[in-house]
């Protein structure tokens, strides 16, 4: 069946919605430069480096999307006390997105990736992350900062981003889930393997293959409709999950979804051939077409062939970067046109 929307009316609507971001932030640095020589001190290059440039990442980088595509972020999440923390607020001002949901904590760094990048070759990536849970006095100011932005504001839907940095413990995912459905708003999940059966009593569930595998504890076949199906019926039936979706890289997207008369529709999009430059970011945006679909009540059939779409889109880019919400109606126009009213 068709969306309610037109392609502009779609995209018209998003700018009304505001999306609750919750997860792990990151910084995305990276040092450019040329290699001519090797060290005499250690058998390795030498850079000299003449560019630098800092990205946000992680769950900062869905925030991005979702402006991008025209609805208001707040994102909350936890950073440390240092210098790195000075950055990623400095990023946020300078890309005019809001600072009230970052707590500052004493006992963790700022995840911070640098890519080390000589020739137009990456030679080395440095990680500075904390990976531990947050503690009892973190977790408190995280929860009560969370319960503050949902009670206070208007929130259309909450996006849990999980890149396994400790944010999202199972204290704050049961909290917030259960303070989600009491609000009645829903609830979007990008997992990870170590939070994955967690994430109980969500709307929506987008797991990749690989971690649909790990947190089945199953193989399973990209290409086989049928075994994609029943792990994502296994999946909704242990936790609780109205909608599932599993991207499939290059095999596309296979979604499945329970309908408020407890029937089932499920829906498999075949990746649209593109020249793939770089997937970084893809799930990021995926996750926040998806969510923003899912804010409107649309139905399964459009979420996985929009988001699929946009994927796809990003994907021709070099590096972590939103998406080009022009690009996407143009294209939405073009290769979706049955899934709209005209």
């Amino acid at each position: 069946m068709p969306s309610s929307y037109t392609v502009t009316g779609l995209f018209k609507a998003f700018e009304d919605l505001k999306v609750l971001i919750l997860g792990d932030v990151m910084i995305d640095a990276y040092l450019f430069g040329k290699v001519d020589r090797i060290s005499p001190e250690a058998p390795v290059p030498i850079i000299a480096v003449n560019k630098r440039k800092n990205l946000l990442g992680g769950a900062a980088n869905v925030a991005l999307n979702v402006r991008a595509l025209g609805a208001t972020p707040l994102m909350c999440s936890v950073i440390g006390n240092d210098l790195q923390g000075e950055v990623f607020l400095k990023l946020l001002g300078e890309l005019g997105l809001r600072q009230d949901g970052i707590c500052r904590s004493e006992y963790r760094m700022t995840t911070t990736k640098v890519r080390i990048v000589g020739n137009k070759m990456q030679m080395l990536r440095i990680d500075e992350e904390t990976e531990t849970d947050l503690n009892a006095i973190e977790t408190k100011q995280y929860i009560d900062k969370i319960e503050k932005i949902i009670t206070t504001e208007k929130i259309d839907v909450i996006i849990f981003e999980d890149y396994n940095k400790g944010v999202l413990t199972k204290e704050v995912i049961s909290y917030v889930i259960a303070l989600a459905n009491k609000h009645n708003i829903p609830t979007s999940v990008d997992p990870k393997k170590k939070n994955f059966d967690q994430y109980c009593n969500v709307t929506f569930f987008k797991p990749n293959l690989k971690e649909l595998r790990e947190g089945l504890k199953l193989e399973v076949n990209p290409e086989d409709k049928k075994a994609l199906s029943k792990a994502l019926e296994l999946l909704q039936q242990r936790q609780n999950v109205k909608i599932a979706m599993t991207t499939l890289s290059e095999h596309g997207v296979f979604i499945r979804a329970i309908k408020n008369d407890e029937s089932t529709d499920s829906h498999h999009f075949s990746a649209h051939l593109r020249s793939i430059t770089d997937v970084s970011g893809a799930g990021d945006t995926v996750i926040s077409v998806a969510s923003l679909c899912l804010a409107l009540h649309q139905d399964s059939k459009l979420i996985a062939a929009l988001s699929n779409l946009a994927g796809g889109l990003v994907c021709e880019h070099i590096g972590v970067a939103p998406i080009d919400r022009d690009l996407l109606i143009k294209e939405s126009r073009l290769l979706l046109k049955d899934h709209f009213t005209h």
